[in-house]
């Protein structure tokens, strides 16, 4: 059953992106959260030092409002419009994390392995994430956009190189899920 303060279903949240994604075609924009990042650093002088933070970011503010709303807004549904029941996993999912020694997130965004206290006494999983964090960076650079852009913007404007990326995407999340994190919890 459809609560307003639960989960939304997809119908609902895939047409709020659609309505989203028709508002900035109709004003000539591109979404995307990793150019923020190149954004922030040229606000702070990055350009000083690499040609490639030389650029015009006032033009980009507005999507820098985009972040600080993607911000406020999990903010706010986490505080004032949630049930409780948090993120909800298939019983199928939860067994085969605890296969890898993996807790169950009991509601939470991630499980204590991986973002706890304790994990992060842990040299195995300090280098997962550092490692996984600067692949991230790389491969958002790389190939020229992260997973929000390519996957919303790129596909929606028929763009042949966001195909490509969303299926290398796809592909690198069955590696590592299926093969990878196998061999580093298992």
């Amino acid at each position: 059953m459809y609560s307003f303060f639960g989960t939304w279903p997809w119908y609902i949240s895939g047409f709020s992106i659609g309505v989203v994604m028709l508002l900035l075609v109709y004003f000539g924009k591109t979404f995307g959260m990793s150019s923020n990042l190149r954004t922030m650093c040229t606000m702070l002088g990055a350009g000083k030092t690499a040609d490639f933070f030389k650029f015009d970011w006032r033009a980009q503010r507005w999507n820098l409002a985009v972040v600080v709303g993607a911000m406020l807004g999990g903010f706010i549904a986490t505080h004032y419009m949630s049930d409780g029941s948090g993120v909800q996993l298939n019983p199928k999912t939860i067994a085969e994390l605890q296969q890898l020694h993996i807790d169950e997130p009991n509601g939470k965004l991630l499980p204590d392995t991986l973002a706890g206290t304790d994990a992060f006494t842990n040299p195995k999983i300090i280098t997962i994430l550092l490692l996984g964090g600067v692949l991230v960076g790389f491969g958002t650079r790389y190939g020229g956009g992260c997973t929000s852009g390519h996957a919303i913007t790129g596909l929606s404007n028929l763009q042949l190189p966001s195909l490509i990326a969303v299926i290398g995407f796809f592909i690198g999340g069955l590696l590592m899920s299926w093969f990878l994190l196998p061999l580093i919890f298992g």
